[in-house]
């Protein structure tokens, strides 16, 4: 190990966060829970298709279809079911339907890990239901296949109570389990005795570690007013504090055909990347939780296979640290870091014999040996997870190059500490009056390093599609001295006036409407080229490469029809300015070049340099090179691209 990695440690627990539920929650589960009503079957005219009538059933029942295509590519460890209630569809199998299912509930889709088949099984009912719909009598469609409850509705208590027990049977228990709850009925009953057991089923249910997310379909012709019956069921399980007011994590659909759009939006899971306690001053600690607003989706990772002859395996890789004079495993525990363990003689005290000393024998001039614990403490200098507040700055100073990387938001944590939701709210609305942001000493988790990080609050705000964001604060980190660099300042030629009102003028022609770019309007085009390609594949379907279309590419005609003209005269302006002519004088360089290194390398001689800590031996062309190959950042110096090509292969 050369003198420059010392210091690093090679262990899986560098990337343990605080937070352990994140690491045990990395499973996904997901069961729809969808309303077969009358109500839910009635059908009305297609918003997509012409002469075509379809139901709000329908239009769920394709939307969980979709995000289990989607999910399938993207977690295939994930599961999902689906339950519908209120119907009279019994199943021939009593054993598939779970040990306390309730009448006129039913289960569709028992929760199970994500597979091609289960998912083709939802798309042929729904093209055969789809088809029929092109017929004159539209009702002969799922009203046979889901025959809805005519008179009376399942007491919701039963449905709260049956995804109860349907989650216990299929769902991991270390997994983040939800209930994704579709209907249009805003009062299905109004008996005091039904209204407390649906309070108390839920109860149980949210215990029991599952969240309920509600999909409320409100249209014209049947508004849903949640104040009748949710408000009451609901509020006490999922707000946090009684003092709030409404359903913050309820979706009121008024178009059927957003109903996919908020489902997708919704799918991804909130884990927490830490929870620390947060001292506000001695004696006064709430407790906090993190969330990583931005988080970059990548392609999934490809695994080796192994080929038996008859069948394919999949081959595990891990790493093995091996003493090469004995040709063992060494047990990763017993690793020091620093120069290697030598035995040493030192003579008896007769001065006749030697004895060997075997330790931690340091050298002079060579340096000592630390565990990994010791370097744990290094790292942390001695600090404990958690966010410190030191004091309070005028938000105007925070400038907008002022971080390093992606802020973290951080809500109160009233598990942890009774009394941090108010306490943090106290502070949130304090700072916002005053236009205030704090200065933090974060240590996020048990072997990162301190950062000093802002603290920016930030209020709830609804808009006019009814997206909310949420009251918290973002946990900005802010660079040291040593992480700060100056811009190159080179002279230029000025522009004329001519010319910026020029450019002004085609400027202001194609400024966007919003004011500003939407990232949740333009997904990344590489991933929805690979997933399209891949769920394609899955499901044995023709894929068009032809009918990819990519969002993020300009619309030339729109933008030549409302400034082709002005760009033009711009254009022409700029040629008959006296700079134009005019060239740069740019920096001598030396006629002479190297011949360029040679920068490939397979990924098993990268893994050989890594298990034998020579990492810092290769290029900086080819660790870039390597790191491009499995889609990671090559920004940063030399030791940024040793850790990142180290953290991948310890993650692979």
């Amino acid at each position: 190990m050369s003198y420059d990695d010392w210091n690093k440690v090679d262990d899986e627990d560098d990337e343990e966060l605080q937070d352990t539920s994140f690491m045990e929650t990395k499973k996904d589960v997901i069961l729809f829970c969808i309303d077969c009503s009358p109500s839910m079957q009635a059908m009305f005219d297609d918003p997509v298709y012409e002469d075509v009538q379809t139901s709000n059933l329908y239009m769920a029942l394709d939307a969980a279809m979709q995000i289990q295509k989607k999910k399938v590519v993207v977690g295939p460890n994930d599961s999902i079911g689906i339950l519908l209630f209120n119907t009279t569809k019994t199943a021939d199998r009593k054993d598939l339907q779970g040990s306390e299912i309730k009448r006129n509930t039913y289960l569709f889709q028992p929760i199970s890990p994500l597979s091609a088949q289960t998912i083709q099984d939802l798309i042929h009912l729904l093209e055969g239901a789809h088809a029929l719909m092109f017929i004159a009598e539209p009702r002969e469609t799922l009203c046979q296949t889901f025959p809805p409850v005519e008179g009376q509705r399942v007491p919701m208590g039963d449905v709260f109570t049956s995804c109860n027990w349907v989650l216990r049977d299929g769902a991991p228990k270390t997994a983040t389990k939800r209930v994704f709850l579709i209907t249009d009925e805003d009062q299905p009953h109004t008996a005091p005795q039904l209204i407390t057991s649906a309070k108390t089923t839920l109860t149980d249910l949210t215990q029991a570690g599952v969240t309920v997310e509600p999909f409320f379909i409100s249209t014209e012709d049947k508004p849903f007013d949640k104040n009748k019956f949710y408000s009451s069921v609901l509020l006490s399980n999922m707000a946090e504090d009684e003092d709030e007011e409404g359903l913050p994590e309820s979706i009121s659909i008024s178009r059927i055909e957003d109903l996919l759009a908020q489902m997708r939006f919704h799918e991804v899971p909130k884990r927490a990347l830490f929870s620390v306690p947060f001292k506000l001053a001695e004696g006064l600690t709430i407790g906090v939780k993190g969330y990583g607003l931005v988080t970059e989706q990548k392609k999934g990772s490809y695994k080796y296979f192994t080929d038996l002859g008859d069948r394919m395996e999949v081959a595990d890789s891990r790493t093995l640290y091996v003493d090469p004079e004995r040709e063992a495993e060494v047990d990763k525990k017993s690793i020091l870091y620093g120069m290697h363990v030598k035995t040493v003689k030192s003579a008896t005290e007769d001065g006749e014999g030697s004895e060997e000393i075997t330790g931690r024998v340091v050298k002079p001039g060579d340096r000592p040996l630390y565990t990994a614990e010791e370097i744990r403490t290094f790292r942390t200098l001695g600090l404990e997870p958690g966010l410190k507040l030191l004091g309070f700055k005028d938000r105007s100073e925070l400038a907008y190059e002022d971080n390093i990387k992606h802020s973290q938001f951080i809500h109160p944590d009233e598990m942890t500490y009774s009394g941090s939701k108010r306490t943090f709210t106290a502070l949130l609305k304090s700072l916002v009056k005053k236009k205030k942001i704090g200065l933090i000493l974060a240590v996020t988790r048990r072997n990162s390093a301190p950062t000093f990080c802002a603290l920016l609050p930030q209020e709830e705000k609804v808009d006019e599609g009814g997206w909310t964001e949420p009251a918290g604060f973002h946990l900005i980190p802010l660079p040291f001295a040593d992480d700060i660099r100056a811009a190159p300042i080179d002279k230029g030629f000025t522009a004329s006036d001519d010319l910026k009102d020029a450019a002004y003028k085609f400027i202001n022609k194609l400024c966007l409407k919003s004011g500003g770019y939407p990232p949740d309007s333009y997904p990344n085009p590489v991933l929805a080229f690979h997933n399209a390609q891949l769920q394609a594949s899955a499901f044995h379907e023709e894929y068009d490469p032809d009918s990819f279309k990519d969002e993020t590419l300009p619309n030339n005609d729109l933008i030549h029809k409302r400034a082709g003209a002005l760009m033009a005269e711009w254009k022409k302006l700029i040629q008959d300015d006296p700079s134009h002519d005019l060239v740069m004088p740019t920096k001598s360089r030396s006629t002479a070049t190297k011949r360029a290194a040679e920068t490939s390398i397979d990924e098993a001689e990268i893994r050989s340099r890594y298990d034998s800590g020579t990492l810092d031996k290769l290029l900086v062309a080819t660790l870039k090179e390597f790191l491009k190959s499995k889609a990671q950042p090559v920004s940063g110096k030399k030791a940024d691209l040793v850790e990142r090509v180290s953290d991948w292969l310890n993650e692979h």
